[in-house]
């Protein structure tokens, strides 16, 4: 009698354990899925967002897009170089590439070049990543105005700052997360189809 008792409570064990397994299993499957996570070959990173974005390193131009003045462009690059390299964990290029953008950002746009100026003297990626979603809201309208032909991907992770959400404009409609970097690389989808 002890016996059975023993094997039926090891049984229920078993079961029980097999049950949280599965259910731990569903919930990062609806969890990756929510958040648009490919699994499959993964590329390097630095090549693939180097060649999408067609940014020659040094230079102040993007290929794909065109913009009706100079200055315009050049700061689309700039910001490019940041996002590509908070996308490739790269704090302190993004620090570089700030520092870039704070030569070429007009002074009429002070909210930018605050937040602009402010990831050029921080190291920390986490700060970085803030403030580049402050940035990206402020310079949106001026780029969408000063667009004279290409297209730009307004993407947003809903999973960024805590669950309250990200904004980037990328040059590629293939999700590539500044927010969170190699940790969710392609979490976000793209909202706005900007182009001229």
């Amino acid at each position: 009698m002890y016996a059975k008792l023993k094997e039926m409570k090891e049984q229920k064990t078993n079961m029980n354990w097999k049950l949280g397994l599965f259910v731990a299993v569903i919930c990062l499957l609806v969890f990756m899925s929510s958040c648009g996570e490919q699994h499959g070959t993964r590329e390097n990173k630095t090549t693939m967002e180097q060649s999408t974005d067609s940014l020659t390193k040094g230079e102040h131009r993007i290929t794909s897009v065109s913009f009706k003045d100079e200055t315009s462009g050049k700061v689309f690059a700039d910001y490019q170089k940041i996002r590509t390299a908070l996308t490739n964990d790269h704090s302190m290029e993004a620090k570089e590439a700030a520092e870039d953008m704070l030569d070429i950002i007009p002074e009429h746009q002070k909210g930018s070049q605050n937040m602009v100026l402010a990831m050029a003297s921080t190291d920390d990626i986490a700060e970085q990543r803030q403030l580049f979603s402050v940035l990206t809201e402020k310079l949106e309208p001026v780029l969408k105005e000063s667009l004279s032909g290409g297209t730009i991907y307004k993407q947003f992770c809903p999973m960024a700052f805590e669950g309250k959400g990200g904004y980037w404009l990328s040059v590629s409609e293939e999700i590539r997360n500044p927010y969170f970097g190699e940790k969710m690389l392609r979490c976000g989808t793209v909202k706005e189809v900007i182009h001229q």
